[in-house]
């Protein structure tokens, strides 16, 4: 996740889903579609289709309330128009990307909600209609963060190659009510800020109050609720991507980690064996779905072909913030049960993060689920800029 500046220093968060010598991945399950079958209890969720009335479900069958006449849209005295495309592309959902909200001066969506840490996604589609010279900003309030500046949609939608966009961000919300306010960018001629919709979910403190030491130093930093974090990336390795409807608990977008992958060493996928079950006691059920957990991508069998080889994952950043990197862990193959069986280095931005780490000594036992969390400097003055994390065999012991 990227931390939304602030008055703290930034940081962002890059997650991963990972096993082992391998960033775990996806296995067969029933999906769970509803708020019901969810082991976690979640108090405010809203969605809400800017610029739209009435009620309208998207493709995964999520129900998104129009903002039209709504309690959270922006007052009349604000200016706004809301707008329909004329057009989408093929790829694009009507729901919520074929309205937006638009204005040429700053308007604020207001959601009385309850106290507590919220993923706040927003989503935009500059359709081919509108003028291209959206830039602005949005803060959040309370907490005065600013999540996004000077923020082009089509210049950014351009750039990733990609129709449409979602930022995700994850605020604490310490009053009753949370302020979004959409600002367009001052000295930039007919700038304008738009919104197509607005997610909200309450969340559990994942990273909260966790004291880490930053890699590469002795320096430590604390995640606590006066941070501000947006996701930069969420993958879930060696499997296919994973939709809202199928993380319930909190309706994260999980991508399929293929087009990440440096180089052909991309090493092989496998399922867990048949008489392993994912039993959760080191981490809560919602710290990822259990289809996390049930893939793997590891080096290569043999481990005579595998001392020679690295997984490593590229990614696009932007330098002089300190990111948070989650990996996700579970041994989901036998014989693989004891300490010392796998042993592997992980490197973070070409530092060492873990030298020898071990999943069954992290999570106690096969079919455990188990979290790692790193926060990882970066430095420079260019745009965007490589982040690596590589998994590499641990020499001291036969890798896998």
């Amino acid at each position: 996740m990227a931390s939304p500046r602030s008055n703290r220093s930034h940081h962002l968060l890059l997650q991963l889903s990972s096993s082992f010598l391998l960033l775990s991945s996806l296995f067969l399950h029933a999906a769970r579609t509803t708020a019901q079958n969810s082991s976690l209890a979640v108090r405010d969720y809203i969605l809400l289709n800017c610029g739209a009335f009435g009620q309208l479900q998207d493709e995964n069958n999520r129900n998104w309330m129009g903002d039209i006449g709504s309690k959270f849209g922006p007052s009349p005295s604000q200016n706004t128009l809301n707008v329909t495309a004329a057009t989408l592309d093929n790829s694009v959902s009507q729901v919520p990307y074929k309205t937006a909200r638009i204005s040429r001066s700053s308007f604020t969506y207001s959601f009385p909600i309850s106290p507590g840490r919220k993923f706040v996604r927003l989503y935009f589609y500059l359709a081919t209609d509108f003028p291209s010279d959206s830039m602005f900003a949005v803060t959040a309030n309370p907490g005065n963060f600013t999540l996004l500046s000077n923020f082009s949609a089509s210049q950014t939608a351009q750039d990733l190659n990609f129709p449409y966009l979602i930022r995700e961000f994850s605020v604490n919300v310490s009053s009753g009510s949370l302020n979004l306010t959409f600002t367009p960018a001052a000295g930039v001629p007919n700038a304008y800020a738009f919104v197509n919709g607005i997610e909200i979910v309450s969340m559990p403190n994942l990273f909260s109050s966790e004291t880490l030491t930053i890699v590469g130093t002795s320096t430590t930093y604390t995640v606590d609720e006066t941070t501000a974090l947006q996701t930069m990336y969420r993958l879930n390795v060696g499997g296919n991507a994973i939709s809202p409807v199928d993380d319930v608990d909190l309706f994260r977008s999980w991508a399929d980690d293929n087009h990440y992958i440096l180089s052909a060493a991309t090493g092989v996928t496998y399922g867990q064996d048949s008489n392993v079950s994912i039993r959760y006691s080191k981490v809560p059920e919602y710290a990822a779905p259990t289809v996390v957990y049930g893939t793997a991508r590891s080096m290569w069998n043999n481990p005579s072909i595998s001392i020679a080889y690295n997984l490593t994952w590229l990614f696009s950043v932007d330098p002089g913030f300190l990111y948070l990197v989650r990996m996700h862990f579970c041994e989901i193959r036998y014989p693989f049960t004891k300490i010392n069986q796998r042993v592997f280095s992980i490197y973070l931005n070409n530092q060492t993060a873990e030298p020898d780490a071990d999943v069954i000594a992290f999570s106690g036992g096969i079919g455990c689920p188990v979290c790692r969390d790193y926060i990882v400097p970066t430095t420079g003055n260019a745009d965007q800029q490589d982040f690596r994390v590589a998994l590499h065999p641990y020499r001291a012991t036969v890798p896998f």
